[in-house]
This record gives structure tokens, C-alpha cells and sequence, in this order.
């Protein structure tokens, strides 16, 4: 089954547009010829098993990997344009990676975190110059996302669960069209997945893109409503989450026989 889907049709330039994207790592095929378009404000899920090629997805995004310049025609371009300063584009597109967290995990206060996103950098250093609104704006993100008394303590002194949120607060300062978050609750516990889900919740309703890289349906919150599988560096599926998110689907997708449930917007499987 291929399901194709472009969401809601606008009259400005999609926020994201791959078409016939391909990309090697290590002289492995990656992504082979993707086709995909978001919208502005658009909430989507993308699903896959290890290897899928989910984070060779966000790596083109983020310019840390290259199309394959052959001989097909194809487009990567953000927001209508396939050219941008890196700078600029990171503080457009929100990105919050396992890895980013391991790195931010130092004795840098939450505030200190929550600000770097102005600068693209870990932590504050001598040479920012931290102007009034910035730090405004880092107090606004910190109470959005329920982490105002962590302003002064140190991230490596906090959860998982907190830190991951300071981290996606350094992501959100720069005010991005839209957030991006790569296996979120990777080590999180039932309670901070939890706040982790409601926080996520809260952000969609900001009116920003959010899109989410797993492979866990349960941390697919009610507000996405369209789900994306990749497989073997395809677009297999792609469309409304009341079609592709089933129990054949993803039985399917990760080849194991998989049970599916669903309560107030929220799925599990097993």
C-alpha cells in the first residue's frame, strides 16, 4: 500500500518539499528517491524501524548531508528556496536530537541552554552578546514549557525529563516555523513521557509545525494527523493518521505482528 499526501493545499511555498531526493552514507543508499511535502502549521509523524533512513531525513534538513547529484531531476527546498545561509536556516527549523541533549548536558544553567539557541552554540560563551530581548524571550519559552524554577540550575543537575525540555526550549527561542523532534523520549520514564507529551501538545497549538521522528506510536500525540512510514530509505505510506496508523500497516512496516489500541487520541501497541 503507497499512500500519497500533501495535506491541505495553500498558496504559499510548502515548508518543506522533497522531490526525488537520494542520498549515500558510506556508499550505502540512505534515502532513495523521497518525495514529500509539509505545510506551514502542519503536524506530522514519521515512522520507521532503525535504519529506515528517519534520521538521514533530518540530516538533509539540516544540510549535514547532501542529495546524490545524479543524473535524476530532484528538489530539496525550504520554504520555496533550496539555498540558505546554515545559520539562518537552524533558526528556522527547530531540531532536537539525542545527540544535541547529550551535549547540552553540562554545567550550563536551563536559562544558559534556553539562550544558545540564539547563537547556535552550547551553552552562553564570552564573546554572545545577550541582549534584554533575548532574555525575554528565553523567560517566555521556559514558562511555556514549565521549566521557570530550573533557570538556575545546572542541566547535568536535572532529569532527562527536564533537560529535554531545556533543550527544547533552546530549540523553540528563535521563534523556527517549526520544531522538529528525533526519538524524543529516548530514556525518559512514564511520567516525564507523559509531560513530555503534553508539552509536545502545547506546542502544536502555538501554531508551529511540529514534527516527530520515532518508532514508537505512543509518542504520537492527538494533534498530529498525519502519519509518514519509512522503510529501507522509502516513503512507503503517507496520509490522515485514521488511515495509515492501523494494526496491518504497521505489522507490516516493522514485520512482526503488531496489536494496535487507541484512547482519547493517544495510541499503543504491542
Amino acid at each position: 500500500m503507497d499512500l500519497r499526501y500533501a495535506g491541505e493545499l495553500t498558496t504559499t511555498a510548502p515548508l518543506l518539499e522533497f522531490r526525488n531526493v537520494t542520498v549515500y552514507r558510506d556508499a550505502q543508499k540512505a534515502l532513495d528517491r523521497v518525495t514529500l511535502q509539509i505545510n506551514e502549521g502542519e503536524h506530522l509523524a514519521i515512522l520507521g524501524p532503525n535504519g529506515s533512513g528517519k534520521s538521514t531525513l533530518i540530516a538533509a534538513l539540516t544540510r549535514d548531508v547532501y542529495p546524490f547529484l545524479g543524473d535524476m531531476d530532484w528538489t530539496l527546498k525550504i520554504m520555496g528556496r533550496d539555498r540558505w545561509h546554515v545559520f539562518e536556516l537552524r533558526s528556522m527549523m527547530g531540531i532536537v536530537t539525542n545527540d544535541l541533549m547529550l551535549a547540552c548536558r553540562r554545567d550550563y544553567t536551563a536559562r544558559e541552554v534556553v539562550l544558545s539557541g540564539f547563537f547556535s552554540s552550547i551553552g552562553i560563551w564570552p564573546n554572545h552578546d545577550v541582549q534584554p530581548y533575548m532574555v525575554e524571550k528565553a523567560n517566555e519559552v521556559m514558562e511555556l514549557l514549565e521549566i521557570t524554577h530550573l533557570a538556575d540550575r545546572p542541566l547535568c543537575e536535572t532529569s532527562s525529563g527536564e533537560g529535554r525540555r531545556a533543550v527544547i526550549g533552546r530549540a523553540l527561542v528563535s521563534d523556527p516555523k517549526a520544531l522538529i523532534l528525533d526519538e524524543p523520549s529516548t530514556s525518559l520514564d512514564l511520567k516525564a513521557m507523559r509531560e513530555l507529551r503534553d508539552i509536545m501538545s502545547k506546542v502544536a497549538r502555538t501554531g508551529k509545525s511540529l514534527i516527530l521522528v520515532t518508532h514508537h506510536v505512543d509518542e504520537i500525540i492527538p494533534e498530529m494527523d498525519r502519519v509518514l512510514f519509512m522503510n529501507d530509505g522509502r516513503v512507503v505510506q503517507d496520509g490522515p493518521k485514521k488511515d495509515v496508523l492501523t494494526a496491518a500497516n504497521l505489522s507490516e512496516l516493522f514485520g512482526v505482528p503488531v496489536e494496535l489500541a487507541e484512547r482519547d487520541g493517544y495510541y499503543n501497541c504491542w
